[in-house]
């Protein structure tokens, strides 16, 4: 079992450097990666199923995609939409939906063994934070007008003379969701798919030298142990790609909230 561990041990460390960015092929001047690659699959995927599923809309569904699709999108609608936005819920939901399916089959099609995660990398995650950022502070500014809207960033309960240190605090606050959108969802997806990379060799690692080398029975032992291991963290990871998603989407509705209906 020893030379087992050592073994783990070596290909565990050398883990982290798999989930670096790494140029598949280049137009021109623009290399696209893997993460790249894996973001037009997942737009593409996403393009599809909306599409398919829009033109088999029915008032029963007798197709069990297009159910799913219509229960994500009205618990979107109702969920993150009404219940957090409120009043003029309606006009954002599409945007909102089509955050949470691309993030969620981003997520899920990490899962699958030898696939990455889009949503691994802080490239793609900053994009769809600032796609986010723009929106809400677009529609802030078109609600509330331009001074309206800076001004609203202080809450109106302030005292006067707390009013501009409140809204140099309130501004940095504004700025930094765009950081914290990006690095919540980047950090938990990577996090996550590392942990299964490392279940999945030590898996392989006590599995081969219990079957191939004769390991003897504390090897397989412990083999079986890691492979329960690993299946418990792929149900696991399978919640948080749901929740990642959910996450992200129901936080971009809490502040689209707070732009068009400040306090």
């Amino acid at each position: 079992m020893g030379e087992a561990l050592q073994e783990f041990v070596k290909l565990a460390q050398g883990i982290a450097p798999t989930f670096d960015s790494q140029t598949v092929f280049s137009i021109g001047s623009w290399n696209i990666s893997q993460y790249t690659l894996y973001m037009f699959i997942i737009l593409a995927l996403v393009l599809i199923m909306v599409l398919v599923g829009a033109r088999k809309l029915q008032l029963v569904p007798h197709s069990k995609g297009t159910a799913i699709l219509e229960y994500l999108y009205g618990f979107i609608g109702e969920s993150v939409g009404r219940d957090v936005i409120g009043e003029g819920y309606k006009k954002h939901i599409p945007f909102l939906a089509t955050l949470f399916f691309f993030i969620l089959t981003a997520n899920v099609i990490g899962l699958i063994p030898g696939a990455k995660a889009a949503t691994g990398t802080m490239s793609v995650t900053w994009a769809l934070s600032l796609i986010a950022f723009i929106y809400f502070n677009f529609y802030g500014f078109k609600t509330l007008g331009l001074f309206g809207y800076i001004k609203s960033i202080c809450p109106s309960a302030v005292p006067g003379p707390m009013k501009p240190v409140i809204w140099v605090l309130e501004t940095f606050s504004l700025i930094l969701r765009l950081l914290t959108l990006a690095v919540r969802l980047y950090g938990n997806m990577l996090s996550g798919h590392m942990i299964l990379g490392v279940f999945s060799i030590a898996t392989t690692v006590f599995f081969q030298y219990t079957f191939l080398a004769m390991g003897g029975f504390a090897t397989g032992l412990v083999g079986v142990i890691w492979f329960a291991l690993l299946l418990f963290m792929y149900a696991l990871e399978t919640l948080v790609a749901f929740l990642q998603a959910y996450v992200f989407t129901i936080l971009t509705s809490s502040y689209i909230g707070m732009a068009v209906h400040p306090h």
